[in-house]
Formats: structure tokens, sequence, C-alpha cells
């Protein structure tokens, strides 16, 4: 397909005064609108105006000036077809062959927080409507988008005397497709913000992402893996990286982790994640402490590991770090001497990480089949409407300070998850098992190896216990009291045995599964 006459509109002119020199070099007639039409006027580059060939104005203060039939039967008009041609004819109308136009910057104004009359003004609406134009007439019409797509759509022209192939204009107009829903994505993702958290998940999810960071390969290296993010943001949106090599896909599937298992805790904590699990949590006034008792409950897991905190990181936690191999160190804020110290470790990962202040729902999805499961992210802890105490003793002061602490653990291990821990740090975390008790006796296992006591010790489980053997277990092992969230057809008999070994048990009512 040769180019004899194209479209320019564009509100980004990067690349458009070389690009449209070239399109005169090659003779090609050039419309344009108001913009840019002066734009190219001034850089002496012949430009016909949209409202010279409309023979209408542009008005509405630039709202109404590219949607005519003038434009629109230009583009869309089959050149095979001899009832198009012979129409256009009829009515005096110029076939255009090349469409450029990016759009209104509605995007990039996101991250400025624009009052909402001004993102109103900004969202786009001839320039979509020439884009799908041209892309759905792509047979015959090539569609660029964006700076980026100039240089090889010049090259080819160069080369060919003003054709554009093919296979060139149905690349162009899949990535024009693409565009312009990118671009209503996001429009729909701003109004949803408006609205705040829904009660209900809507009946259409339209995900706007685009790919940030080519990650070098998937979960193993024969797989493909990129980030994509519903953001204009070049990085890692909610991120910092400070320091060390790139991160890999594994290493934000464990970041996440770590991140929402940190924002659990109001008091200072630090987690050490594993495989997307917790292998330890701890809390205390000051960070240093609060990393000791974390690495406590499993320093072996710990090895290589991801460590999130939601304190400064202090020189104290500097120097305790030199021995301990990480993936990654994640902060809220470093103290600038320790962060000097840590960056010593050129590998060592180290990432500031920003609280979401978001007011949009927040979706967790996983593919599944040939479609895409979607939930409300679980940030529920537990209501404290539905506790309820069913053994004959009640946990004291200090158990239900234990409790609260680790039933806020297990909501981020995965299931059947089981946490032995006392008020301020975990003890033991039995993950992923099969059935309850063997999370129970793995857990157990661990603390043991560890050196750590359960004597004493409280218990959280995400779901409720089939049997009773779980508890047995965990009353052999030295447990005092047992959050949980009953439901079982054998409650009875669970309680039963908690009452026997003079364990207090707490019902929540609530269930975290994490799968």
């Amino acid at each position: 397909m040769k180019v004899k006459r194209a479209l320019i509109s564009v509100y980004n002119k990067d690349g458009i005064e070389e690009f449209a020199a070239m399109l005169t070099g090659l003779g090609i007639e050039i419309f344009s609108s108001g913009g840019t039409a002066k734009f190219l006027h001034e850089r002496n580059i012949p430009v016909v105006q949209i409202s010279d060939v409309t023979g209408f104005p542009e008005i509405l203060a630039g709202r109404v000036k590219t949607m005519h039939p003038r434009i629109s039967a230009g583009i869309l008009a089959l050149r095979d077809k001899p009832e198009h041609v012979r129409q256009l004819d009829e009515h005096q109308i110029k076939m255009i062959d090349l469409v450029v136009v990016n759009l209104y910057p509605f995007l990039s104004a996101l991250s400025e927080h624009k009052a909402h009359q001004n993102m109103l003004e900004l969202i786009d609406i001839g320039g979509p409507t020439l884009i799908r134009a041209a892309a759905k007439n792509h047979p015959h019409v090539a569609v660029v988008t964006s700076p980026q797509q100039l240089q090889a759509v010049a090259g080819e022209m160069q080369n060919s005397g003003g054709e554009i192939s093919a296979q060139l204009r149905q690349k162009l107009a899949r990535e024009a497709f693409q565009h312009t829903a990118y671009y209503d994505a996001m429009i729909a993702d701003y109004f949803a913000g408006l609205e705040g958290r829904p009660d209900e998940l809507p009946s259409q999810i339209v995900l706007p992402l685009q790919q940030v960071s080519k990650m070098r390969y998937g979960e193993n290296p024969h797989q493909q893996a990129g980030f994509y993010q519903s953001s204009t943001s070049p990085d890692i949106e909610g991120i910092e990286q400070l320091n060390g090599i790139q991160l890999s896909y594994n290493n934000l599937m464990d970041v996440d982790a770590a991140i929402s298992a940190v924002n659990s805790f109001r008091e200072p904590a630090v987690v050490i994640v594993k495989h997307t699990n917790p292998c330890g949590i701890g809390s205390d006034v000051n960070v240093e402490p609060a990393y000791q008792k974390a690495l406590a409950t499993d320093p072996i897991s710990a090895f290589g590991g991801i460590l999130c905190t939601n304190q400064t990181v202090t020189m104290n936690l500097a120097e305790s770090l030199k021995k301990h191999f990480l993936e990654v160190l994640i902060a809220p804020d470093f103290e600038p001497e320790a962060l000097g110290k840590l960056r010593k470790k050129r590998k060592l990962r180290i990432l500031k990480y920003f609280p979401n202040t978001d007011n949009r729902p927040k979706y967790c999805f996983r593919s599944s089949l040939n479609g895409m499961l979607v939930q409300f992210e679980n940030i529920a802890v537990w209501d404290e409407e539905k506790l309820k105490v069913v053994t004959e003793r009640e946990p004291t002061a200090d158990e239900w300070q234990a409790l609260a602490f680790n039933w806020r653990v297990v909501k981020h291990v995965k299931s059947n998850a089981i946490v032995f821990g006392l008020k301020d740090r975990t003890l033991g975390i039995g993950a992923g098992q099969m059935s309850r008790v063997d999370s129970v006796e793995l857990a157990v296992q661990k603390s043991g190896k560890s050196q750590l006591s359960l004597h004493g010790s409280v218990l959280a489980s995400d779901a409720f216990f089939p049997f009773r053997d779980g508890v047995d277990a965990a009353a052999q092992a030295g447990v005092t009291a047992i959050v949980q969230p009953g439901g079982s057809i054998r409650d009875e008999e669970v309680v039963a045995a908690a009452n026997e070994q003079d364990i207090a048990m707490v019902f929540t009512g609530m269930r975290h599964f994490r799968h």
C-alpha cells in the first residue's frame, strides 16, 4: 500500500517534525488539526487544516474537530470496493492512507492528582475514534499511535518509495487496539477510584496493565516472565530499589508477601519470608531485637530469605545483618550510615517501600483453566464481636496478646497453616501440609531444630481442627491456648481435648486460608 495522504494529530510531538518532513519529501499530502498544524506550519512543512477539509470550524474549545464524515469516510473507505470509491468521488472526499495520532495525556495526569474537571478534559474522544477507524481498515490504512513507532514506519516508507507493508500495518493495528483499550481501562480504573471500595465484585473487570520490567526468567529459567502494573510509572510502583542486582520473578513474589505480612502489624515488626511463607516474625520497641526474634524462629530457612520491617533500618540492624545472607532487604526508610554499610553488599537488593494510600479496591488475581479467579484482598483480622471462648478456661491477658499476634501471622502462611508463638514472636511455623496435624508436627519439629521451647506458647490455626489429634499434639508440645475459626462437625471433640489438657480455646468464626 502506497501512502498518498496522511492525517497527523498529536499531543506528544516527539519526532513529528522529522517524520512530517519525510512525508513531504515523498510527495505525501498532510492533513492536520489546530495545534499540530500550527507546529508543522512554523517549521515550514506544508499542511492542510482539518477545518479546510471538512468545511467546518473547530468548535467547543477544540472538543470537536476531527469527528466529521469527510475524515471518517476518508479513513474507513474500502479501496477495493467500487461502491465505496464511487461514494467518495460523489461527495469529493479524499482518501486518508496514514493516520498518526497520539492521545491527550490522561495517563500521566493521574500521577499529578489533578482536579476531576481537569481529568475529564483530558479524556480524548476524537483521537481514539481516528485510531480505531484506521486500525479497523488496516488492509488499506496504516495507524501510528506513539513516537516509538515512527522510526520503523519511516524506515520502511523511505526504502519503498512511500509504501507500508501489510505485515507492518497489521502489527500497527494490533498495537493501536491495545493502546486504546489500555487508555480506556485506565479511565475506568480512575472512575473506580472515585467510588471507593465496592461491596461486591463488578460484573466486568478491565485491567490496564503495562510492562514495567522484563524478568530474566520466571519461576524457572525456561519460563519467560515480566512485571506489569496499572500505572504510568516506568518503575515498580510502591517500591524504590536502592541497591543490588535486578529483581527476579521469585523475588517479587516474596517481596509482595513480606510487605503484606509486615503491614499487618502496627507495632515495630520484622518478618523474614522464604518462598512466600513467613519463616519468622518478631516484634519489639526497637527494630534490631525484633529482627533477632524473627531470625530465632527458623535461622536455617532464613538463609537466603527476604527481610522486611515496618521501621527505619538502623545502624545496629545493619551490623547484625553482616553475617546474614539475604536476597532482599525491605524497609520504609534507612539511616544514611546504615544504608552506606549495607550497600557494600553489592548484590543485596535493598528496597524502600511506600505505604499504599490508594482508595481503590485491591483485587487478587490468579489464572485458572482458561480464565481468572478474582477475589478482594484479605484485609480482615478478626471481628471481636464474633470471638468466642469455647473452653472451661479463658485465656489470660498474656495469652490474649499472644493469640492476637499469632493470628495476624497465620493469615500470611500457606494452608494448612499452624503458628506457635508468644505475644511478640513466632516460635514454630508449619505451612502447606496436606493434613492439619502434619502442620502441627512440622512446626514442633522446626522449633526443636531452632532449640526453642514451646512450653507456655499459644497456637494459631488458619482453619478448624477436623480431629482432636492436632490439639493433642499441640498440648504435648506445651501449648496453653489456641485460636482457630471453629466450624468442624467434631468441634465438641476438639474442645473436649482442650479442656482435658487445660488449654484455653477461642473461636474466631473467620477462616484465613491462603493457597
